[in-house]
């Protein structure tokens, strides 16, 4: 069963996701710096599952918080400012207010997962890089 598959029967069913077959589902290698699947979406707030595939350069968000739940792998991570980087891994909450510049300039250990949860919702295009050389919504992120 595809990712989609799954989160659409789990959603039927009452809104029990199994995280670790959802994290286990995902590609090996993707065009996109991760991939995501949406667990709910709703205009107050989503839930998405994704995969980094490479570091992710210096971005912000303008439409939401977001907080992510390390389900696995491990990296380093930056809030504000490139100097405080520090691990992340399984089990780790990472906070990111909306408009706080943060990156991932390290994977050390893959796959590397997150359940996020976006107050209000995060759109696919809401990612602002810093130097937009770096990337675009659409190299950012696709959905499964």
């Amino acid at each position: 069963m595809s990712v989609e598959e799954h989160v659409m029967t789990l959603n039927r069913t009452g809104g029990r996701f199994d995280l670790t077959r959802l994290a286990a589902a995902f590609p090996e290698q993707a065009d996109t710096m991760l991939l995501d699947t949406y667990l709910t979406d709703k205009p107050e707030a989503s839930i998405r599952v994704f995969r980094i595939y490479r570091d992710v350069p210096p971005h912000y968000h303008t439409q939401c918080d977001e907080v992510l739940h390390v389900l696995s792998g491990e990296g380093a991570f930056w809030i504000d400012d490139p100097a405080e980087e520090a691990p992340f891994a399984p089990g780790h909450l990472l906070v990111f207010p909306r408009r706080a510049v943060h990156a991932v300039p390290r994977l050390v250990k893959g796959p590397v997962v997150f359940l996020a949860i976006d107050t209000p919702r995060r759109a696919p295009d809401d990612v602002v890089f810093l130097n937009p050389a770096e990337g675009t919504p659409a190299g950012f992120i696709a959905q499964v």
